[in-house]
C-alpha cells in the first residue's frame, strides 16, 4: 500500500489480486449474483484509491479494505430494501455459482439457510473469519470490537450453527475454522 501511495501503480494491481478473490467471497455469501458481489469489490478498490492518501501506514491494510466493503456491503442492502426486487426473484432458487455435485450443493443451501438465523453480529465474525479468512485480530479491528468479544460471537454462531444443522454438518466447518486461527 506504501508503494502505491507513493506513485507505483503496479503495486495495485498487486493489492487487487493479493486481496480480490477473498474479498468476493466475503461479499457474495449474501448476495444473488456473483456479478454484484465482483461489482461490490470494484466499488471496494476505487473506495481505496480515492481515500489512498488518508490510509494510516501504520496500520493494517486487510482490515481498512474490509470495512469498506462491508460499509459498501451494508449500503447495497438498504438501497434494496428501498427498491424491491421483482416477484420473480426468490431467494430459495438460488443456484451456486459453481456446483461440484448435488450434496455441495445442498451442504451450501443448508449453511445458508442456518446462517440466515443467527444472530447477524455472529454471521458477520463467522463469515470474515471463515470465507473471509481473517484472523480474529482483523476482524475485530475491521468492525470496532475486541478480540475477546470477536472469539465470543464466532463460538456463540457456531454453538447456534451446530444447533440448526446438527454436528456432522460443521465437522469441515470447525476444521477450517481452527486452521485460520491465530
Amino acid at each position: 500500500m506504501a508503494a502505491y501511495v507513493a506513485g507505483d501503480k503496479g503495486a495495485f494491481r498487486t493489492l487487487f489480486e493479493r486481496h480480490a478473490p477473498a474479498l468476493e467471497r466475503v461479499m457474495q455469501r449474501e448476495l444473488a449474483e456473483r456479478e454484484e458481489a465482483r461489482d461490490l469489490v470494484q466499488q471496494a478498490f476505487l473506495q481505496l484509491h480515492r481515500a489512498r492518501l488518508d490510509f494510516d501506514p501504520k496500520q493494517r491494510l486487510k482490515p481498512w479494505l474490509y470495512t469498506i466493503a462491508l460499509n459498501l456491503k451494508r449500503e447495497h442492502f438498504r438501497k434494496r430494501r428501498r427498491r424491491p426486487e421483482s416477484p420473480d426473484s426468490d431467494q430459495a432458487d438460488r443456484q451456486p455459482t459453481a456446483p461440484r455435485g448435488q450434496e455441495q450443493t445442498e451442504a451450501r443451501r443448508s449453511l445458508a439457510w442456518a446462517l440466515e438465523r443467527i444472530p447477524a453480529d455472529q454471521r458477520e465474525v463467522i463469515e470474515l473469519h471463515w470465507l473471509g479468512e481473517l484472523s480474529f485480530p482483523e476482524l475485530a479491528e475491521s468492525i470496532g470490537i475486541s478480540v475477546a468479544a470477536a472469539k465470543v460471537r464466532a463460538h456463540r454462531g457456531y454453538v447456534r450453527l451446530r444447533e440448526l444443522l446438527g454436528d456432522g454438518a460443521l465437522r469441515a466447518t470447525a476444521q477450517r475454522g481452527a486452521e485460520n486461527t491465530p
